[in-house]
C-alpha cells in the first residue's frame, strides 16, 4: 500500500494509461483519485470501469487556464490537499511533413502537450507547497530523439523535459518532486491512430515494424507505464526529482 492516504489528480484520465494508473493508485491505497479529461461521457465510462467510490471525475480542457484552475480547485474541495499530480493528457496530432503542417495543427498539439503541463503545475504548486508531493509528466521516447513527420508531437515531448527541470528546481524547497516518464510504443488508442496515419489501411504492418525495433519484442502495456507512475508517486522515490524515466522495452537503446 505504497500510496495509502494519498490524493491524486490524473489528467488524460479516461485514456488507457490514465485508467491503468488510477487502478494501480487505488490498489496501492490512494484515498482518492480525480480523473480529468475533455469529455464527460468518457470520464463516466472510465469511472464505471474502475468501479471504485474513491474515483471522482472532472471534465476540463487542460490547455485553458480556466479549466485547469477549476479541476485543481475541485480536487482541493474534494480532498483538502493534493499529493500527486500525473500530467498525462496529450494528443498525437497529425502525421505529415513539417512543411505540410498547418499552424492550427501545430498549435493544438503544443497547447495540450506543453501548455497543459505548465498550467497543471502553475495551479498545483500553490496547493502542494504546503505538504510537498510528486508531479509526474508523460513525455515520450519522442522527447529524446527525432521522429519524421511528427514535428509538433516531437517538439512538445522535448519541451516538457525543460518544463520538468525548471519545476523540479523551483519545487525542491517545498519538497515537490517533478519527473518525466518516456514511454515507447504503447498498446492503446494513440498508437492505433499513429499506425493508421503512417500507413492507411496497413496499420498492422506498421505495428510489426515497430515491434521489431523493441528488444523486448512487444509494445508496452498501459500497466507498464502505470507501474512507473506509481513508483514516482510513492515515497520509494522521495529522493528522485528532475529526472527522465524511459519505459520502452529498449526501443531507444
Amino acid at each position: 500500500m505504497k500510496l495509502e492516504g494519498k490524493y491524486a489528480i490524473i489528467t488524460g484520465g479516461a485514456g488507457g494509461i490514465g485508467k491503468a494508473t488510477a487502478k494501480l493508485f487505488l490498489d496501492e491505497g490512494a484515498a482518492g483519485v480525480l480523473l480529468v479529461d475533455l469529455l464527460e461521457k468518457n470520464l463516466e465510462e472510465a469511472k464505471k470501469e474502475l468501479g471504485d467510490k474513491r474515483v471522482y471525475t472532472y471534465a476540463a480542457n487542460v490547455s485553458k487556464a480556466t479549466g485547469v484552475k477549476a479541476y485543481t480547485d475541485k480536487a482541493v474541495d474534494l480532498f483538502g490537499k493534493i499529493d500527486v499530480v500525473f500530467l498525462n493528457a496529450g494528443t498525437e496530432g497529425v502525421v505529415k511533413s513539417l512543411t505540410e503542417y498547418t499552424e492550427e495543427e501545430f498549435d493544438l498539439v503544443i497547447d495540450v502537450n506543453v501548455k497543459g503541463v505548465w498550467l497543471g503545475m502553475k495551479y498545483a504548486f500553490p496547493q502542494m507547497e504546503k505538504n510537498g508531493g510528486s508531479i509526474i509528466i508523460t513525455s515520450s521516447v519522442a522527447g529524446l530523439t527525432g521522429t519524421p513527420k511528427m514535428i509538433a508531437y516531437t517538439t512538445s515531448k522535448h519541451a516538457v523535459i525543460g518544463t520538468m527541470r525548471v519545476a523540479a528546481k523551483e519545487g525542491a524547497p517545498f519538497n515537490i518532486r517533478v519527473n518525466t516518464i518516456h514511454p515507447g510504443p504503447v498498446e492503446n488508442r494513440m498508437m492505433r491512430s499513429l499506425e493508421d496515419q503512417m500507413a492507411p489501411g496497413a496499420g498492422a504492418e506498421v505495428k510489426k515494424g515497430f515491434e521489431s525495433m523493441v528488444p523486448l519484442g512487444r509494445y508496452a502495456l498501459n500497466e507498464d507505464i502505470a507501474n512507473m507512475a506509481a513508483f514516482l508517486a510513492s515515497d520509494d522515490a522521495k529522493y528522485i526529482t528532475g529526472a527522465t524515466f524511459v519505459v520502452d522495452g529498449g526501443f531507444s537503446a
